[in-house]
């Protein structure tokens, strides 16, 4: 079983990581504006940032958290959480694991997630849930969900962010992944 360590890493990230994008990138500034992420273990240290954090980190995206490590400690931990981020995203496949039961198991622990943010005053224009039937843990799965997260967080689709510039005339059409 895993044993997090992973108390320093919103200090880290608010500390170090946040001041050094604010010095070298034109950026705009305030929880609204700023997000965190991840997938996998780095769902759970994303829910984990979430819950000291709201004030920093106005929009979280959680995809397919680890919710297991340390027996559940971080749902626990959510109980005692009043102020959550402005906008929470949690994406989940219900073939994450690999058997039924491990499958049932992870999904479960994502609706009392759910339910905790709720109880804790999220409603739909604050928390969105995507339990995908049959989609499994990879990165395929959470790309397929990304539109779906950065256009209920930011309220804007990856093609406003990315732009593709129109092909030259006889050159190929460019690919955007995201």
């Amino acid at each position: 079983m895993l044993d997090p360590e992973g108390e320093c890493y919103p200090e880290f990230l608010c500390g170090e990581i946040m001041p050094l994008i604010e010095r070298q990138y034109p950026i705009l500034t305030g929880s609204d504006n700023t997000g965190v992420g991840g997938s996998s273990l780095g769902g759970l240290i994303t829910l984990y940032t979430a819950m000291g954090a709201a004030d920093v980190f106005g929009r979280v995206l959680i995809e397919s958290p680890s919710l297991f490590v340390a027996n559940r400690r971080v749902l626990q931990q959510c109980h005692g959480i009043r102020h959550w981020p402005s906008r929470v995203y949690v994406g989940i496949g219900t073939r994450e694991v690999g058997s039924p039961e491990n499958d049932a198991r992870t999904v479960a622990d994502v609706r009392e997630l759910v339910t905790i943010l709720t109880d804790a005053g999220l409603d739909d224009k604050r928390l969105r849930v995507r339990i995908e039937e049959g989609a499994p843990h990879s990165e395929s799965a959470w790309a397929g969900r990304f539109p779906e997260a950065l256009e209920f967080l930011y309220g804007c689709s990856p093609a406003s962010i990315f732009p593709q510039k129109a092909p030259a005339t006889g050159s190929p059409s460019p690919d955007l992944t995201v």
